[in-house]
């Protein structure tokens, strides 16, 4: 069992005990949904499923799941739209909803999370295909041949799910839900932000994880990472080599630990914004070396560190990554997760698909005649409105009642922290005029040192983000910490290497 399938079995038992929980009363049988009357919406598959093991849609078998009814649905609220959704509920159902969000640009329904303790607590758990079906590139290439896909990727997928989910719910045991829930990272980051901003009503609690919301910018952020790390037309020679990136982050780390908020021990940064490395402190004395960086290396780390910007107006267009993010993880298999080398691209951009085909729809498209100014502002017109969810606005979210927790890491390297905080503090001052105390009221920020995209790294990386957004939802009680383990190779069975209470940030 993964260290965060544990966690959340823990965190099932706590939930039970919290939320007691109440017999379904069935108004239907579960293979009756077949012929529920939904609007635009075709029940395809209603099975009531027995508890024990099960074998997800998707091949991954789930090994002790509780009776409940699965329903698979397709959603065609307009000429073009198919969104692919699923709705598990328990037999012994505590009147709650939990969708769970996507991840990159994938149609994968996240089924160890349907149906992982959360299913097990009583709660109806919900996911989406996002309307398509593949990855990058299936996903960009359908997306330009049917302009309705990007749409229902953008925000009307998440939208149609969980209001087909919350009827379903209904007819299936005669009772509406008390409360729903979605937690998602990244992508499902994303998605919760949208959410907020366009559907103030269908979640009382949301939980945003790594929002890549920013959408359109941070595509921008992966192309200028490419582009300033390779000499024009050279695609396959970086200028900084993936296996010189270790040197920036524990040069950094070296410099500035113990004096940005953390202990003198860490293998990480509390706080990158305290810590004023500059990359020529490793520069070559001459020449070229595996420990040092010549001076055009230098010079690209910093145009990296600087982020994207419009040469024209010198307006911000995607700030960089916080120092710390730099280096590859290797995990206790031996495997690489992310690290900038994973986010620049190979032998061409990272998402070029998405200038490829959704913004220029052009196969051939070179990114080297790429211009930050023309360019980006044409995809900001053609895309922004669809995908991007920036509206600091949360005001109808906030007068129905909803509460919005956001999390991300201050080592990841795919959405950079600082954009995180820049959302944030624009909430701040238009929900609130700059009271950062009424803002809250309804939506927090905490940042976790050390982690990496969503999780992972050598910080604080396992925590509860499920129990604190229901306790604020339910009894009122806003989140004043959260409390985040490092786990010895992110294993429990090796033991606790570090545990961290985390306070929400502040402006």
């Amino acid at each position: 069992m993964s260290p965060l399938r544990r966690l959340l079995a823990a965190i099932a038992v706590l939930l039970i005990g919290l939320s007691p929980q109440a017999p379904a009363t069935a108004d239907s049988t579960c293979e009756s949904l077949t012929a529920a009357a939904l609007p635009h919406t075709t029940i395809t598959i209603a099975e009531s499923v027995p508890a024990g093991g099960y074998t997800a849609p998707d091949g991954r078998v789930l090994p002790s799941v509780p009776a409940f009814c699965r329903v698979h649905g397709i959603a065609k609220p307009v000429p073009g739209s198919a969104i692919g959704f699923e709705v598990w509920i328990p037999e012994q159902w505590n009147q709650r909803m939990l969708m769970f969000g996507n991840g990159g640009y994938s149609s994968a329904m996240d089924f160890v999370s349907m149906g992982g303790p959360t299913l097990a607590a009583g709660y109806a758990t919900v996911g989406t295909d996002t309307g398509h079906t593949g990855d990058d590139p299936d996903m960009f290439v359908q997306g330009a041949a049917n302009p309705e896909i990007i749409v229902d990727w953008g925000h009307r997928a998440v939208h149609e799910t969980i209001v087909n989910a919350k009827l379903i719910a209904e007819q299936h045991t005669g009772t509406k839900p008390r409360y729903s829930y979605f937690i998602g990272c990244s992508t499902g980051g994303h998605q919760a932000l949208m959410e907020a901003q366009r559907y103030p009503d269908d979640f009382d609690g949301i939980v945003a994880g790594a929002p890549g919301n920013n959408r359109v910018a941070l595509n921008a952020g992966f192309l200028w990472q490419f582009l300033r790390n390779h000499t024009p037309g050279n695609d396959t020679e970086p200028i900084i080599p993936a296996a010189k990136l270790p040197l920036l982050t524990n040069a950094a780390v070296r410099q500035c630990r113990g004096r940005d908020g953390g202990l003198a021990t860490d293998g990480f940064l509390t706080d990158p914004r305290r810590c004023s490395f500059d990359p020529a402190t490793l520069q070559c004395p001459v020449g070229d070396a595996p420990t040092c960086l010549t001076k055009r290396q230098v010079r690209a780390v910093r145009e990296m560190y600087g982020g994207a910007r419009d040469p024209r107006t010198g307006r911000q267009v995607y700030p960089g990554w916080p120092v710390g993010s730099e280096a590859p993880v290797i995990d206790a298999a031996g495997r690489v997760l992310t690290g900038w080398s994973g986010y620049w691209g190979t032998t061409q951009p990272a998402r070029a698909n998405f200038w490829r085909h959704w913004v220029f729809n052009d196969p051939n498209w070179n990114w080297w005649t790429f211009d930050f100014h023309r360019d980006l502002r044409l995809a900001e017109r053609k895309l922004g409105p669809l995908i991007n969810a920036t509206n600091p606005d949360l005001n109808p979210f906030r007068r129905s009642g909803g509460k919005l927790l956001m999390y991300t890491g201050w080592a990841d390297p795919v959405v950079s922290a600082h954009d995180t905080i820049d959302y944030y503090r624009k909430v701040v001052r238009v929900t609130s005029g700059g009271r950062e105390r009424e803002t809250r009221e309804f939506a927090r920020l905490f940042l976790f040192p050390g982690m990496t995209h969503c999780g992972r790294g050598p910080g604080p990386n396992i925590f509860d983000t499920l129990t604190p957004i229901v306790r604020w939802v339910e009894q009122g009680a806003a989140p004043a910490e959260i409390v985040a383990t490092k786990y010895v190779n992110d294993n429990p069975a090796d033991g606790v290497a570090m545990t961290r209470a985390l306070n929400p940030f502040a402006c």
